[in-house]
């Protein structure tokens, strides 16, 4: 997919919660997010609406209710932002830090043998 929207970490939250389950309203949104991050409603309605903005979620009106539902597939997001982070990284530096991630993770054997196959491609 092209032209995906710079998310921020804030705004990756939301997006998780909308690729879980959608459509919801903002109150669900807040809901699930308020307790999780600590954050206020308004904060979390702010984050709602820059990602309409940006064209990442959109919504239907239901009522006097508005539903919301991601625009963009979580994987073109997680592929774009990977693309994105390898390529302000050094190279010979993604060795180490691929070693120290897997050092840190506690990773099943299904993991590691998937990790295996894709290495491998």
């Amino acid at each position: 997919m092209e032209n995906i929207p710079k998310i921020s970490d804030a705004e990756w939250q939301v997006m998780k919660v909308l690729w879980e389950k959608s459509p919801i309203t903002a109150n669900e949104i807040i809901a699930r997010l308020e307790d999780e991050q600590s954050w206020k409603p308004k904060t979390i309605r702010t984050l709602i609406n820059r990602l309409v903005g940006k064209n990442a979620v959109g919504f239907d009106k239901d009522g006097r209710q508005y539903l919301y539902y991601p625009l963009l597939p979580e994987a073109d997001c997680v592929r774009d932002e990977a693309r994105s982070f390898f390529g302000r990284m050094r190279a010979g530096v993604l060795k180490p830090m691929l070693a120290a991630f897997i050092e840190q993770q506690k990773l099943s054997k299904d993991e590691i043998e998937e990790l295996k196959r894709m290495l491998d491609r």
